[in-house]
Formats: C-alpha cells, structure tokens, sequence
C-alpha cells in the first residue's frame, strides 16, 4: 500500500464554472447537504424496515394525514408512531432535495454544468417515491409496490451517494496510481441491489413464513441463491484493492469497509433465517446493513471512474 500524500485537486479546464474560491465554497456546501440527505434516507428505510416488520405499515389507514390530523396525539402508539415519523421523515428529505434543487439551478454558473440535472433526477426519485408511499397505504401493502417503495428508495440513495462522490476533491498521487477497473465494484452493486430488492419482496411477500409453512419458497430461495453472487462479486473488489499496492489509501479503507459489511450481512442474515424472523431488530439491521454495502459499493465505483478519467486527462 503506497503511504505517499495525497494532494486534493479541484475541478478540470472541463468543468465549466470559475475556479474561484466563492466556488470552491459553494460546491462543498452543496456536497455538504447531499450527505446529510444521504444519511436521512438511511435513517429513513430503517425505519421503513422497522415498520413493515413491526405491523405497522397501515397504522395510519389514510394518507397523507394520519387519522385526518398532521399529529394523531389520541391514538399514537408505538405503531402508528412509526408510520407517522416515516412520513415526516420522508417529508423533510423531499423538501431538503427540493431546496437542493433549487440551490443547484440557482447556483449553477458556479457548479459544474451536469450538478442541477443530476438533482433535478433524484428530486424526480423523490415524487416517484412520494406516490408509491401512497399507493403502499391506498392498496393496502400490495406486495409490488411495496417492493417498488424499496426500490426507488434505494435508488435515491445511491444517486445521493454518486452526487456527493463526484463532488468530492479527487486525490492524486505524485507516484503513478494503479486503476482499479470500474465495471468490478460496479457489478458488486448491481448483484448488491438486485438481493436487496429480492430481500424486500421476501418481507413484502412474507416468503420466509410461507416457506417455514410448506408452501411457496421460490422467493425465499432465490434471496438465499442470491448470496452467492453478491458474495463473490464483493469479494473480488476487496481482494482486486489489496492486491494492488498503488491505490489511493481511501480505497483500501472501503474495502476493509466492505469486507466487514459482508461478514456483519451473512451473520445477520443467517441469524435471520434461523430465528424464523422473530427478532424485529436483526430484520431492521439486516436491511439497513445491506443499504450501507451497497452505499459503499457504489463509492467505489464512482472513484475508481474518476481516477480513470484523471488518469485519461493527465496523458492527454
């Protein structure tokens, strides 16, 4: 592993905004916000999770109110607590990527030119989202939308976590840097992903009960087939990053970040599996766990395509 410093390099002759130090500010209070909208919408699936697994998911039998009041103070409780806060949650985060969006038009002399349409695309996640939210209430938990509801979430947080990357000052080296070819943590995501989602139609569909019943477990078993290749795909990155000594050392320190994921992942999901999903809390921590590895995945894609465009640029 190379311990040479790494010096921060602000934007190319590409990048069509003034390199002034107004800029400069304005594009990390803008990278700033993304993050804390990133780490909202983390908080805001684990608690979706917490409310599918707690039965809560109908506590609030209409939308958007919750019993046709803004605060249901009579009949809250632990469930319709849940619901209620999800929605708030999910409230703020619209309005914060509103602001986001608005800020990046506003601003956007002074940020890079792709920055406003990239959020104009997650504002686009964020309405997809609201009406799946009320579809899920409308129709009663229909399992396909319910999936769906996890799905565009998930997708909002990596284009969250993709803005965010891209915006961050690339570090280049004084020693000439080994590229980690991009398409490898790139599958790791997609096979990452697409188990999440298969994941969520095991709660959304209750397969593992179906499955401890005698009946269908296609579903259940396509989750557990599913591992195999979410494994070996994160496997390969990590074992690709070590075995390379020229890397930035921010990639080692995602893959430590992955591996450890991945153990926490199998460990929580076999625990999962054999206490027949009677642990509400290792369900909330199974999905949340797996949304951070797919976050971490996705990170390393995006800086393995900036390092290969700098490269690309440096020998041009």
């Amino acid at each position: 592993m190379s311990n040479s410093a790494f010096i921060p390099q602000y934007p190319s002759d590409k990048d069509k905004y003034r390199h002034d130090r107004g800029s400069i500010i304005i594009r990390d209070r803008i990278r700033r916000s993304i993050w804390k909208i990133a780490v909202a919408t983390l908080l805001l699936m684990a608690i979706g999770s917490a409310t599918r697994v707690m039965n809560a998911g109908l506590a609030c039998p209409d939308w958007p109110l919750c019993y046709g009041q803004l605060v249901p103070t009579q009949q809250m409780n632990l469930q319709v607590f849940l619901e209620w806060f999800h929605r708030l949650d999910a409230a703020l985060i619209g309005l914060s990527t509103l602001g986001l969006v608005s800020s990046a038009w506003w601003l956007r002399r002074q940020l890079p030119s792709w920055l406003p349409w990239a959020t104009t695309f997650a504002m686009s996640l964020i309405l997809v989202q609201g009406a799946l939210g009320a579809f899920t209430v409308t129709e009663l938990l229909r399992f396909d939308i319910v999936t769906a509801h996890l799905g565009t979430a998930l997708l909002f947080f990596i284009t969250l976590l993709t803005i965010g990357t891209c915006l961050l000052p690339i570090a280049q080296s004084p020693n000439p840097v080994t590229q980690l070819p991009y398409w490898l943590p790139l599958t790791a995501a997609i096979c990452v992903y697409t188990q999440s989602i298969l994941g969520g139609l095991v709660g959304s569909r209750w397969a593992l009960h179906q499955c401890f019943g005698n009946s269908e477990c296609t579903v259940m078993n396509s989750h557990i087939i599913g591992v195999v290749p979410a494994t070996l795909s994160c496997l390969a990155v990590i074992i690709t990053i070590w075995r390379n000594p020229n890397l930035p050392k921010y990639l080692y320190n995602l893959a430590a970040l992955t591996g450890g994921l991945l153990v926490s992942q199998v460990l929580l999901g076999t625990a999962t599996f054999k206490l027949h999903l009677q642990v509400e809390t290792l369900t909330v921590a199974h999905q949340s766990i797996g949304a951070i590895l797919l976050g971490t995945l996705v990170i390393i894609t995006v800086w393995s395509w900036r390092l290969k465009n700098l490269k690309l640029s440096n020998q041009a």
